[in-house]
């Protein structure tokens, strides 16, 4: 259980050429190989970062969601005093609100599966 980011790495071995000196350069291949069929799928991209773990998304977004609760109300203090607002304090209020939505979405639906892909 857990993300793919906590798994252990796979080891590699590399082998050297035992006299590298008198070894021509190999040229690269200029394109990869084609798929065995042709109506195979290319490899899909590379896992998202919240992709399977529950426990990280939580964090996150609980994180983001206190800090975005925090920014909006360090910009509603001078107004609880009294002071008017200003352009510079709403601008604050509206990022703090932005930063808790984020996560909130990062919570709720941090695949996008809301969407179809077609």
């Amino acid at each position: 259980m857990g993300s793919e980011t906590s798994q252990p790495l796979q080891s590699f071995k590399i082998d050297e050429p035992s006299d590298t000196a008198a070894a021509p350069a190999k040229p690269a291949p200029a394109k990869p190989a084609p798929p065995a069929t042709p109506g195979a799928p290319n490899s899909p991209a590379g896992p998202r970062l919240f992709n399977n773990c529950w426990s990280c998304r939580l964090l996150s977004g609980l994180g983001l969601l206190g800090a975005g609760g925090y920014v909006y109300l360090v910009a509603r203090r001078p107004m609880k005093m009294g002071y008017p607002p200003t352009p510079g304090i709403i601008t604050q209020m509206v990022i703090g609100i932005s930063i808790a939505t984020w996560g909130i979405v990062i919570m709720a639906d941090p695949k996008g599966k809301a969407y179809r892909v077609v």
